[in-house]
């Protein structure tokens, strides 16, 4: 795998939420930021999308409109990245929040030149509001910012500490993979990232790993090929 000089980090909101499971958990975000502040020290360049579980998951309603239940969850990673962004800052970063639509003045529109410059400027790009449009997941604007901005690799930090054959909850037998073919990812429809974002992946020969965000200093080794423990997707 090639050198990360500039990486997508992939965060759950779910896992952001800590033990409380809703809403945010500080101490968590903080250990997140720290561990982010180690790499951009050392000049890896870090983009971050992040989902909006910890507030709401639109399928989950079946009395609202789809297309409607979608904008709420965009909107959940907007505030996800305006707060995420902020305890970046109290530990030493210089931060942005891209949106693919307009926010007021808490956000910047989306481009690639502007993401770019931010980057130049040693900052943290978040990149909130999915892709801004309904039927997309945030697995899908992980995918499509991280090849838009020409990331060296997709860091997906899970709950789980890897890719199985089976869930590792359920199966204490389930068999974990060192490394994977996009090509099995989709063949399989093993779900680890959602099957249209997997194909984007595949078609861009965007590399990703799969890791556990709770492992001790997870997101600092991910970067590492020697440490990491994760799974490796290529």
């Amino acid at each position: 795998m090639k050198e990360n000089k500039r990486v997508l980090l992939k965060l759950s909101g779910e896992a952001l939420a800590g033990d409380k499971r809703f809403g945010f958990d500080e101490e968590t975000v903080t250990k997140v930021a720290k561990q982010v502040k180690v790499l951009v020290d050392k000049g890896t360049e870090v983009g971050i999308v992040i989902g909006g579980g910890n507030f709401w998951r639109g399928r989950s309603s079946e009395n609202i409109d789809r297309t409607k239940a979608d904008s709420i969850g965009m909107l959940a990673t907007v505030m996800n990245c305006l707060y995420v962004s902020e305890i970046f800052r109290s530990v030493g970063m210089m931060t942005q929040i891209l949106t693919p639509f307009e926010c007021g003045n808490m956000t910047k529109l989306f481009s690639k030149d502007r993401a770019n410059k931010y980057f130049s400027k040693n900052m943290v790009v978040f990149f909130a509001g999915g892709t801004g449009h309904p039927y997309f997941s945030t697995d899908m604007s992980m995918v499509l910012r991280a090849i838009e901005i020409d990331a060296d690799c997709i860091l997906a930090a899970k709950a789980v500490d890897g890719v199985y054959d089976s869930d590792p909850n359920k199966n204490p037998d389930a068999k974990k993979y060192d490394k994977l073919s996009i090509e099995e990812i989709v063949d399989g429809k093993l779900g680890v990232i959602d099957l249209a974002a997997s194909v984007l992946c595949m078609e861009n020969k965007m590399p990703m790993k799969i890791f556990g965000l709770n492992e001790e200093n997870s997101i600092i080794n991910a970067v590492s090929d020697t440490e990491f423990t994760g799974t490796i997707i290529e």
